[in-house]
């Protein structure tokens, strides 16, 4: 008797493999997170506060937020930006 996979299979397994990969990418992102809970990247920090990469700028250049940067990529202070809204 043969083993016969049907387009049904194909459809099926390729829905499992991405909810795999799902799960990975999120708790990859989780993790990478406490291991630096109070330093975000500008991604995370632009996607939580609905802000445009220049009012991120604005905040950097005028002192309002810590910030580091590493190779070419800044984090900013989780705390500093919790008080923004607290002012």
């Amino acid at each position: 008797m043969e083993n016969v996979v049907t387009k049904d299979d194909l459809r099926q397994f390729g829905m499992i493999l991405l909810n795999d990969i799902r799960q990975v990418v999120q708790n990859g992102s989780s993790h990478q997170e406490s291991l630096h809970p109070e330093w975000l990247k500008s991604k995370v920090v632009r996607k939580l506060l609905d802000m445009s990469a220049g009012t991120l700028q604005n905040l950097r250049i005028t002192g309002k937020v810590r910030y580091k940067k590493i190779l070419g990529s800044y984090y900013y202070n989780k705390a500093d930006l919790l008080n923004l809204f607290n002012d």
